[in-house]
């Protein structure tokens, strides 16, 4: 089965832990590399939009009203929230990369058993089955 155009183990006796191809496996570095890549390159450029912000910001703060302040503080604070959540998108891809290459990629970190492959199509660098990130969120709230 394809996972964002890689191929990844089936419902059949591939999909038992450690029998995926070399290809396939070859296939799935390929994309989770790109995406990683691709992560990277958006958190590099918006940590550079950020600094840009901060510096018109020191040279522009003269004569500010508090809904300009205001305004500045929210885009301020969108801007750290858009770091933030690069940051661990790519740190999960990374995550990602590490798990195929020790041969946990695709199996629970919970739980140990196959995350469907539906559940990795939609998000390649799933760590848990949609069980155990259930309990996982419950626990969190």
């Amino acid at each position: 089965m394809l996972v964002n155009g890689a191929v990844v183990a089936g419902k059949g006796a591939s999909a038992v832990k450690g029998l995926r191809s070399t290809d396939e496996i070859d296939q799935i570095r390929v994309i989770l590399q790109g995406r990683f890549e691709e992560l990277n390159s958006e958190y590099e450029e918006a940590v550079a939009q950020n600094t840009r912000l901060r510096l018109v910001e020191i040279g522009d703060a003269a004569g500010d009203d508090q809904a300009d302040s205001g305004s500045k503080t929210a885009e301020r604070d969108a801007a750290t929230s858009l770091l933030k959540t690069l940051l661990d998108r790519r740190t999960q891809a990374e995550h990602a990369i590490a798990r195929l290459n020790d041969g946990t990629y695709g199996n629970c970190e919970g739980c140990s058993k196959p995350i469907p492959v539906e559940r990795l199509e939609v998000f390649p660098s799933a760590t848990a089955c949609v069980n155990c990130k259930s309990v996982r969120e419950r626990r969190a709230s």
